[in-house]
């Protein structure tokens, strides 16, 4: 993969969340990025983006729960759904 120039990033990958159902003392790489081919997770292709601006947010949970991840790379509080999609839904 050829070196990607760091310009409009992070992108949206999609303009809603993902509910995922976490694993006990599992670690989850959450994409910064929005490239990554398995959203809202990471699969290193930030690693390809000029000057490598963007890394893998590691979040590990305590106990097996439902959370809502963010995919549109927006949110306040990541990697957490914080409702900034809406906004992004009518820019693009």
């Amino acid at each position: 993969m050829d070196i990607i120039p760091d310009k409009d990033f992070p992108r949206a990958a999609k303009c809603e969340p993902a509910c995922i159902q976490t694993e006990a003392g599992k670690t989850y790489s959450w994409c910064t990025c929005g490239l990554s081919e398995k959203q809202p997770f990471c699969d290193g292709k930030h690693k390809h983006i000029d000057g490598m601006p963007y890394k893998s947010l590691k979040t590990t949970f305590e106990e097996a729960e439902e959370v809502w991840l963010c995919q549109c790379k927006q949110t306040k509080n990541p990697p957490f759904c914080d409702g900034s999609h809406r906004k992004v839904v009518g820019s693009l």
